[in-house]
Parts: C-alpha cells; sequence; structure tokens
C-alpha cells in the first residue's frame, strides 16, 4: 500500500508538469493565439476587448493559473470554429479513439505473446530469426505508409473492405456487427504493427530471460515436462510483458493521428489534425491535456497492477 501511494505522490506532479507544457504549446507555436481569435480588419478597441475576454490581458502564469483551475473542472473553453464546449469536442472522439486502441492492443498482445514464446523458444533457429526480422519490421515500418498500402490495396485494388469513416451512416453511429467491423479491420492492422513488434521482442527478452534461470533446470531433474517449464516460466515473464502492453495502448491513444487521417477515423489523432490546420488552440490545448493526464494514469495503472502481479519488483 505504500508503495501505490508513493507512487500517487509521484505523479501528481508529474501530470501539473504535463498541463504547464500543455499550456506552453500554444505561445511557442509559430502563431500568437490572439491573432488566431481577432479579424484581420480589427480595431485597436476591438483587440483590447477580445484580450479581456479571453484573458490575454493578464500576465502568462496568471493565464496559466486560471486555465488550469477551469480545466480541473473539465472546461476547456470553446472551439473557435464550431462553438461548442472542448469537452464535448474531445470526449466523443476520445471513445472513438479507445475503442481502436483497445482492439488493436488486444490484437497486437495476442499476436506477439505467441510469437515472443515461440522465438524464444526455439532460439537461435529459424523460426527465431522469422519472428524476429517480423518483430524488426513492424517497429520499422511507418504506420501512416503501411495505412497507404493497406487503403490501396484491400480498398482500391482488391475491394475487399471500406477505406475510410467508421461505418456506412456516418461516425456518429457505431455498432458492434459485420457492417461496421470491416471499417475498423484496416485501421487497427496499421496502428498495431508498432505494438506487435516491440511486445514481440519484450516477450523473447523476457522468456529468455527465465530461461537461464536456475529453476528451469531443476525443474526437468524432477521430470516435469517441457510443456508445463514452459508454462512456468511464461507465467514469470507475463508482469513485464503486461507493463509494456499497457504503456503500448498509452501510446496508441495519443500516436495515432496520421493514421487516423488517412483513415478518416473521427477520433482524437484526427481531432488534433483537424484543430492544427484550423489553429483552433482551445480544441489543441484540451485534446493533448486530456490524452496526456490518460497517458500518466495508464502508467500508474501499469505500474501498479505489475506490483500486483509481481511483488519482486516492488521498489524501496
Amino acid at each position: 500500500m505504500d508503495y501505490i501511494l508513493r507512487r500517487i505522490l509521484y505523479a501528481i506532479p508529474i501530470a501539473l508538469g504535463v498541463t504547464v507544457i500543455v499550456f506552453s504549446l500554444v505561445y511557442m507555436g509559430p502563431v500568437d493565439p490572439l491573432t488566431a481569435v481577432t479579424p484581420d480588419d480589427a480595431e485597436p478597441h476591438v483587440i483590447e476587448m477580445i484580450k479581456k475576454q479571453y484573458g490575454f490581458d493578464k500576465p502568462i502564469p496568471v493565464q496559466y493559473l486560471i486555465w488550469l483551475k477551469r480545466a480541473l473542472m473539465g472546461d476547456f473553453g470553446v472551439s473557435l470554429q464550431s462553438n461548442r464546449p472542448v469537452i464535448e469536442e474531445v470526449i466523443p472522439a476520445l471513445r472513438k479513439t479507445m475503442m481502436l486502441a483497445m482492439v488493436a492492443t488486444g490484437l497486437a498482445f495476442s499476436v506477439a505473446f505467441v510469437l515472443g514464446v515461440l522465438a524464444a523458444y526455439h532460439n537461435g533457429t529459424w523460426m527465431d530469426r522469422i519472428f524476429t526480422g517480423t518483430a524488426v519490421i513492424g517497429v520499422s515500418v511507418p504506420n501512416y505508409w503501411l495505412s497507404i498500402v493497406l487503403v490501396v490495396i484491400f480498398a482500391v485494388e482488391l475491394n475487399w473492405l471500406p477505406a475510410v469513416g467508421m461505418g456506412p451512416r456516418g461516425s456518429g453511429e457505431w455498432e458492434w456487427d459485420l457492417v461496421h467491423i470491416r471499417y475498423l479491420i484496416l485501421p487497427v492492422i496499421a496502428v498495431s504493427a508498432i505494438p506487435v513488434g516491440i511486445i514481440t521482442r519484450t516477450t523473447r527478452a523476457c522468456v529468455l530471460e527465465m530461461l537461464s534461470q536456475e529453476f528451469v533446470p531443476a525443474l526437468h531433474s524432477k521430470g516435469i515436462t517441457s510443456v508445463r517449464v514452459l508454462v512456468h516460466v511464461v507465467r514469470n515473464a507475463a508482469p513485464t510483458v503486461l507493463a509494456a502492453t499497457g504503456i503500448q495502448f498509452g501510446h496508441l491513444l495519443g500516436g495515432s493521428i496520421l493514421v487516423e487521417t488517412v483513415f478518416v477515423w473521427p477520433g482524437t489523432g484526427y481531432l488534433l489534425n483537424e484543430s492544427i490546420f484550423r489553429r483552433d488552440f482551445p480544441v489543441l490545448q484540451g485534446t493533448i491535456a486530456v490524452l496526456a493526464i490518460f497517458f500518466v494514469l495508464i502508467n500508474l495503472i501499469v505500474d501498479i497492477v505489475q506490483t500486483w502481479l509481481d511483488p519482486r519488483i516492488k521498489r524501496g
């Protein structure tokens, strides 16, 4: 319990640091945020009024504290394009990205765990080289390039799967049926390629390390079958592999911008891309802040779960 409380306390300053960075991003950009909300032909008195309305007349530290106070209550301002509260733009997009990330992470873990265990068990053989090479390719191939290739092959040339969107009736409705799942297949394959590579290599390394431990020959000497020994090895390697899987899930929440753009998947990545081009700074800030906090929380949860699964990794 002390370890969990200590991890939670460590996460608080990290989360605050994230909010500082997110708030500062707007002022680090090439365009002044005031310019985005001010008409080109605005009179000086209009500019002053807009400054007061958006709080730009206050010092930047004061602006940050005001923004942080509102953000803690779920108020990230109003979109400059839709005039809707930013949170109403972010939450629906986050749900769609989480759905994509969860399915992709589940697929990546299922495939990569099997490949990693087989590669480690057959270390040095042709099977190990094939699976390790597959993992390297998965990590090396840019997911946006893979997305385009998948669209060209399966949507354009073969016409097997739809290229864009979430469903035949637009992006606002989703049902877990065969019609809608077809729209999910290509984006899931594209975003799961990198996690498959990383989790495969992590699994292989962990299983190899466990196979080199002294308890393995001891189990063999007691007449335990190779399959049961492998089960013990995999069980001991599982906490590290699950931790890597959880971290990959966090990466997918914020790292699928280009994939979502290629497939016009209306998640947070697509929303970020749109807000960048439209210079919608409140939506940009709110989306990045929510994703960053989620990533911090996921890392905290992964750390706690890993400790629960294997108390030996508890630090201090």
